[in-house]
């Protein structure tokens, strides 16, 4: 019998080859979800002759107005964007009492007559960030959710999760998410 010295060899010239395809069929099969946008459910359009605007109490409207410089203005006081999920959840939901909403020594803010009527009116420069718009967006919406799930935890003893249609249509006529995203008026030379 007869040995040989040298060991058996792979052909591994195909592997590089079957690398490469592999990395490109992933490549391009896999999506990367770096989408960044805000799920708003657009009112619907007017029809043609028929007055569509609505009159409103001016209390029930309570202005965010983000600059061209980043801030925030509530009601014309500077606040940051920590303080609106509070200033929004203390406006909405007031039980129809008038309270101060930003209190600095200066002002009294009175709130909304009851949240079916609560407007939330943001308005924006153009120059601010979209990252500062995005995030008083999210704190709006904070308020809102915490505002539906104490709702849903006082009346129906539920956590938002276990809710029937019904009871969710319930809450959401309970606290209507009404946000108006008011146009900047600009001055064109």
């Amino acid at each position: 019998m007869r040995y040989s010295k040298s060991s058996p060899t792979v052909n591994a010239g195909s592997m590089a080859d079957i690398a490469f395809l592999l990395l490109i069929f992933f490549l391009v099969t896999t999506t990367i979800a770096s989408d960044e946008g805000i799920n708003r459910k657009l009112p619907r359009e007017c029809p043609p002759n028929v007055d569509c605007s609505t009159d409103l109490n001016e209390r029930n409207v309570l202005r965010i107005v983000l600059n061209g410089k980043d801030e925030i203005l509530v009601e014309n006081e500077l606040v940051s964007v920590s303080d609106i999920k509070n200033l929004t959840k203390d406006f909405i939901d007031n039980n129809g009492e008038a309270t101060c909403l930003y209190c600095n020594g200066k002002q009294a803010t009175t709130s909304s007559d009851k949240p079916t009527e609560a407007v939330i009116s943001l308005q924006n420069d153009r120059n601010t960030s979209y990252t500062l718009f995005v995030k008083v967006q999210d704190e709006i919406t904070k308020a809102y959710y915490e505002l539906r799930n104490a709702y849903s935890k006082n009346k129906f003893n539920k956590t938002e999760d276990s809710l029937t249609p019904r009871e969710m249509k319930e809450i959401r006529e309970a606290y209507p998410f009404i946000i108006s995203e008011a146009e900047t008026k600009y001055i064109i030379r």
